[in-house]
């Protein structure tokens, strides 16, 4: 791949994108940004979140371009906020240990497992209930989408990443969770350079590999300890 854009270039209207990324820690900004600059509407997201009003995913949602967003936390948006109220964007907010489980299952072949989050809840309507000695769970489906997007640290010839730190995040679920896997790295290493101990996505998850520059690497919410 040499370029974001032929990487994105096969993204559809309609299509289903799982992105990795917590608040703006490991998100993939360049594959979100050529994807807003080619314009493709009517997504369907599967994120932890939706970013913020100007940068991330919220970039997709300020162009209209997200139909429905499948997430765990969407605090930190007013434009997802505005259009949800206003009917724009469809909503399926998902317990955040049940959303990582539901994208890990999808890309391990998984199609439903039982949990006992949200049991009792508006989470839990029109879902099969089942009871396993003597408690209650119901039915969440796993996740597989057309495409994922990741933002990794290191990369090797074959497409083995590493992540670095906190933004392993939810990068490494969302790289086996998709069709066509889709990574930005900050680093290309030789081949045999990484640890075989130390891979966190095997190349067998990803198709495409390309290298970014001058991230931004945002912080969303800066939190300080006084000494």
């Amino acid at each position: 791949m040499n370029s974001f854009e032929e990487a994105i270039r096969d993204i559809q209207d309609g299509a289903t994108l799982i992105v990795g990324g917590f608040g703006l820690c490991g998100i993939p900004e360049k594959a979100i940004l050529a994807i807003r600059d080619k314009g493709v509407k009517d997504l369907t997201i599967v994120s932890n979140n939706c970013g913020v009003d100007d940068w991330g995913l919220g970039l997709l949602l300020a162009n209209k371009q997200i139909k429905k967003m499948i997430s765990s936390y969407v605090g930190e948006n007013k434009i997802f906020e505005q259009q949800f109220l206003s009917g724009e964007l469809e909503v399926e907010l998902v317990p955040q240990g049940t959303l990582a489980e539901r994208i890990r299952a999808g890309g391990a072949g998984i199609p439903g497992f039982y949990t006992a989050t949200g049991v009792g809840t508006t989470i839990a309507e029109g879902k099969e209930h089942k009871t396993f000695n003597g408690r209650t769970y119901i039915l969440e489906q796993g996740i597989v989408g057309d495409f994922s997007l990741v933002k990794a640290w290191k990369a090797d010839p074959l497409g083995n990443l590493v992540y670095r730190k906190t933004s392993r995040n939810f990068n490494p679920l969302a790289a086996m969770a998709g069709k066509i896997t889709i990574a930005e790295v900050e680093e290309n290493v030789e081949l045999g350079a990484l640890n075989p101990d130390k891979i966190h996505t095997p190349s067998i998850y990803v198709q495409r590999v390309l290298l970014g520059e001058n991230y931004e690497k945002r912080v969303e919410r800066r939190t300080v300890v006084q000494a």
